[in-house]
C-alpha cells in the first residue's frame, strides 16, 4: 500500500524543492496534481524535458516516489476543438509521466452533467485516441466521478469504467465526494472490488444535511455542487466504515491525503493526515 500526499496546498513551493518538503512531512509518495509550472488545469503542460529529468533527480535524492500524475483536461467537451486540444495535452502529459518513470495517472471524466449523452460520446472518442497511447507507454489510468461531472454517482462510475474493458483502467474513490456520489462508501467500494485501486482521503460536510442547509447557497436552488476537502474528523464522512470496507476487500492500492481547505496551516494538516491514515491502516 502507498500513502501519498497531494501537495496542492504547497503549489507555490518550487517544483525541484517539492520532493524534499514531502519527505520532511514524512511521506514516501506524492501525487502530482495540477501546478502552473507542470500540468496546469486544462492547459498544455508547461514543463520541458530537462526539468522533468531534474525533478526526477530531486525525487531520488529525497527518497520520494510519485504515486501518480493527476492532469485535468476537457477531453469530454462538447466543443470538438476543445476536446482535440485536450487530447493533445493528454499525450504530452502521458509522455512526461513516462519520462518520470511513473506508471499511473488519475483524472476525472470532465464533461457537463446537463449534456451527459454528448459528454459520454466525446469521452469515448478521446479514449479511442488515448487508450493506445496508455497501452504503448504501459501507464495505468484511474478515473473518479466528480461533483458537476457527467458521471457523479459512484456505482454508475464503476459500471462505466468496467465498460471501458481495459486492464489499464480502474476506479478512484474520493472520500470528500461521498455525499455527491451516493453517500454509500461501503457499497461503492464493494461494488468496485478489485477495480478500486486508489482512494482520496479528506473529510467533507453532507450538503444534504439539515434540510439542505448544511451549506447555504444563494440564490436558493442554484444547481451548484458544493463540498470541501477537510482534515479527517472535521466533517461528516464516516471513515470508520470506509476503512472497514477497504480492509474487508483487501485494498492494497494508493491512499492519498488531499486536503485543500487549510493553506494557512498546510504543514500541520499534512502531518495530521499522515498520522491519521497510518492509524487507520495499522496492522494491515
Amino acid at each position: 500500500m502507498k500513502i501519498a500526499l497531494d501537495p496542492y496546498m504547497f503549489r507555490n513551493v518550487p517544483l525541484l524543492e517539492l520532493p524534499a518538503l514531502v519527505a520532511e512531512l514524512g511521506y514516501e509518495w506524492l501525487e502530482l496534481s495540477p501546478r502552473e509550472d507542470f500540468t496546469p488545469f486544462f492547459l498544455h503542460p508547461r514543463v520541458d524535458d530537462s526539468t522533468v529529468q531534474e525533478f526526477r533527480k530531486a525525487l531520488s535524492a529525497a527518497g520520494v516516489g510519485v504515486s501518480s500524475v493527476l492532469p485535468l483536461y476537457k477531453w469530454s467537451s462538447a466543443d470538438e476543438d476543445e476536446r482535440q486540444a485536450a487530447v493533445r495535452y493528454w499525450k504530452r502529459a502521458i509522455q512526461i509521466t513516462s519520462d518520470l518513470g511513473v506508471d499511473v495517472m488519475n483524472s476525472e471524466f470532465n464533461g457537463r452533467p446537463e449534456a451527459a449523452d454528448k459528454a459520454e460520446s466525446q469521452f469515448w472518442r478521446s479514449m479511442e485516441e488515448l487508450l493506445p497511447v496508455f497501452e504503448r507507454e504501459g501507464i495505468k489510468l484511474v478515473l473518479e466521478p466528480h461533483p458537476d461531472d457527467f458521471i457523479e454517482d459512484g456505482h454508475a462510475a464503476v459500471d462505466f469504467i468496467r465498460g471501458i474493458n481495459s486492464p489499464l483502467v480502474s476506479f478512484l474513490y474520493c472520500a470528500p465526494h461521498t455525499f455527491h456520489q451516493g453517500d454509500d462508501a461501503p457499497g461503492i467500494i464493494k461494488h468496485a472490488g478489485p477495480l478500486l485501486t486508489h482512494v482520496h482521503l479528506a473529510d467533507s460536510f453532507n450538503h444534504n444535511g439539515s434540510s439542505g442547509l448544511r451549506y447555504i447557497v444563494n440564490p436558493p436552488g442554484s444547481p451548484v455542487r458544493i463540498h470541501q476537502h477537510l482534515d479527517i474528523g472535521q466533517g461528516e464522512v464516516d471513515f470508520d466504515e470506509l476503512f472497514r470496507e477497504l480492509r474487508a476487500g483487501g485494498f492494497d492500492g494508493t491512499l492519498t491525503a488531499c486536503v485543500f481547505a487549510w493553506e494557512e496551516r498546510a504543514r500541520e494538516s499534512s502531518l495530521f493526515m499522515r498520522d491519521k491514515i497510518n492509524e487507520y491502516v495499522a496492522g494491515w
